[in-house]
C-alpha cells in the first residue's frame, strides 16, 4: 500500500467518525429537546393539579363553613321551635283554664268544677246542653 492510499483511508475514516458524531450529537440533542418537552409538560400538569387541588380544598373549606352555618341554623331553629311550643303551652293552658272558669260559672253546663283533666271526657257547653248527639248514630243523620 502506498502512502497516498493510506492518507484516503484515514482521511475516509475521519469523515465517517465526523458524520458519526454529527448523527449522535443532533440524535442527543433531539433526545434532550424531547425530555425537557416532556418535563414542561410534566410542570404544566403539575401545576394544574396544585390548582385544582387548592380550588377542591376551598370548596371543602366552604362546604364545611357552609355545614356549621347549617347546624347554627337548625339549633336557632330547635330553640325557637321549643320557645313556641311552650309558648302555644302557655296559651292552651290559659285556654283551657278561661273555659273551666266559664263552665263553672255557665248555669247551663254540666261540668263539675273538681274535675281534674278536662281532655278525659268531653266538655259540654251551653250550645249543646240538652241536645242529643246524633254524630255516633247515623239512622238520626238520615232523618
Amino acid at each position: 500500500m502506498d502512502t497516498g492510499t493510506l492518507i484516503w483511508i484515514i482521511v475516509a475514516i475521519v469523515v465517517i467518525l465526523a458524520i458519526l458524531a454529527v448523527v449522535l450529537y443532533f440524535g442527543r440533542k433531539r433526545t434532550l429537546d424531547a425530555h425537557r418537552g416532556k418535563a414542561a409538560e410534566l410542570r404544566q400538569n403539575a401545576q394544574e393539579n396544585e390548582l385544582g387541588a387548592r380550588e377542591s380544598e376551598a370548596k371543602s373549606a366552604r362546604a364545611e363553613a357552609d355545614a356549621k352555618q347549617a347546624e347554627v341554623d337548625a339549633e336557632r331553629l330547635r330553640r325557637e321551635a321549643r320557645e313556641r311550643a311552650e309558648e302555644a303551652e302557655s296559651v292552651r293552658s290559659h285556654s283551657d283554664e278561661q273555659v273551666r272558669k266559664a263552665d263553672s260559672l255557665d248555669p247551663d253546663t254540666d261540668v263539675h268544677p273538681d274535675r281534674v283533666d278536662p281532655e278525659d271526657e268531653p266538655r259540654p257547653t251551653a250550645r249543646h246542653a240538652g241536645a242529643p248527639d246524633t254524630r255516633d248514630r247515623p239512622e238520626q243523620n238520615r232523618r
